[in-house]
């Protein structure tokens, strides 16, 4: 009865992030599989900031104590990165790799052009969790 009440305790009080998440994953996901118009921009560039965006949902509904600004420097560094990660094939990330989820979250191919789109993800993930601080705070 206890781990219940801790559940709905977390779900209410977190309802919003919850609600976020919801939103920015499926979001993140079809942009991978989107076929329309710019789709080689959605599949492979704007993806990228639901990407950030998403990592700064978690963190923010984990370490609700930390300042949405240390977040989004804390996920904006850690997807930097990853992305400098893709530059390495050593046969535990090659092996990481060989799956949707693994190239999902480590990636594949190293490009320049994707860190605009981290650093536009990890801004919008700033506001987004500082806004949800401010909302769970009162």
């Amino acid at each position: 009865m206890k781990i219940t009440s801790l559940i709905i305790s977390f779900l209410r009080r977190n309802r919003s992030a919850l609600l976020a998440l919801l939103i920015i994953t499926p979001l993140g996901f079809y942009s991978k599989f989107y076929s329309g118009p710019l789709r080689y921009w959605v599949n492979d560039s704007l993806c990228d900031v639901f990407y950030v965006i998403f990592w700064c949902l978690v963190m923010g509904l984990f370490f609700r104590q930390m300042q949405a600004r240390t977040i989004a420097g804390i996920v904006l560094f850690a997807t930097c990165i990853l992305k400098f990660l893709q530059l390495w094939h050593p046969t535990f990330l090659t092996w990481l790799r060989n799956n949707f989820i693994g190239v999902t979250i480590l990636g594949n191919v190293f490009t320049w052009s994707d860190f605009p789109y981290y650093f536009l993800g990890s801004l919008i993930g700033y506001f987004w969790v500082s806004k949800l601080s401010v909302k769970n705070n009162m």
